[in-house]
């Protein structure tokens, strides 16, 4: 199966949605859901088998399996992904999507839509819905390399973005993500600047501190914690990197959280 048969006239309802971590126990992973949908957003490199099709899964990649089809993925090792399984009401517009795609430079906002409806799911339900709705709109309406109409974005800043998504918590240089991205490093900058108008060393801090926002709000992890899991280790630089960026000190913004949910 390469491509199914999405509708988006109303939300969906969520099952299920979480951190999957796979390729522990067992390489292989063979399943089938009659009822739900399965969306995932991949942080690693497996290989998958929907009904028989075999697709490349790759960190910045994103499926959507229908109700009833056998999946069978192989794994490299320890894998992680987002996901969420669903009931999407067969009602309203619809659309044929791939049943895995590149997210391309929509993966930071695909990313944390996944993490917001996540993090709502023991409280907030009908946000977990909201976030998931939207992410679907947004996974139905990703456009193909050929049907551009345009050059678009060069593959490499797409593989860069990947890149730099799936290891925000590790130390990141330019010459990696370039490596990475199979360019050179100056060629990756100049890529870089033209698709999203920052720098590599930019997105990089804009990402880790949207994320480390997030987590501050809607996770019940320390600060430390925190800053461990977004590449800031150093509370004082993670203090200053807040402050300077976000307008507030790591404890105000968790703050915010008593405020808004009082």
């Amino acid at each position: 199966m390469r491509e199914t048969e999405l509708y988006l006239g109303e939300p969906p309802h969520v099952a299920n949605a979480g951190v999957g971590v796979h390729g522990v126990a067992s390489r292989t992973d063979v399943f089938r859901l009659p009822e739900l949908w399965q969306l995932h957003l991949y942080q690693y490199e497996a290989e998958l088998t929907v009904d028989g099709t075999a697709h490349a899964v790759r960190p910045g990649r994103v499926s959507l399996v229908p109700p009833g089809s056998t999946v069978r993925f192989r794994y490299q090792g320890r894998s992680e992904h987002l996901y969420a399984h669903l009931r999407i009401p067969a009602v309203g517009p619809s659309r044929t999507v791939p049943v895995v795609q590149d997210a391309g430079l929509e993966l930071p906002t695909l990313t944390g839509l996944f993490l917001a409806g996540i993090a709502a799911v023991p409280r907030t339900p009908e946000r977990t819905r909201a976030e998931i709705w939207t992410a679907l709109w947004r996974i139905a309406h990703l456009t193909p390399d050929t049907e551009r109409p345009g050059p678009g974005p060069h593959p490499a800043v797409g593989a860069a973005i990947a890149y730099i998504e799936s290891r925000l918590a590790a130390p990141l240089t330019v010459p990696a993500v370039a490596q990475a991205a199979g360019v050179s490093h100056n060629h990756l900058t100049r890529l870089f600047k033209a698709a999203t108008g920052d720098t590599v060393v930019g997105y990089v801090r804009r990402r880790r501190l949207d994320r480390a926002h997030h987590l501050l709000r809607a996770s019940t992890l320390s600060i430390p914690a925190v800053a461990a899991s977004v590449g800031i280790p150093d509370l004082q630089a993670f203090n200053k990197a807040c402050r300077r960026e976000l307008g507030a000190s790591p404890r105000a913004l968790r703050g915010e959280t008593t405020m808004t949910d009082t």
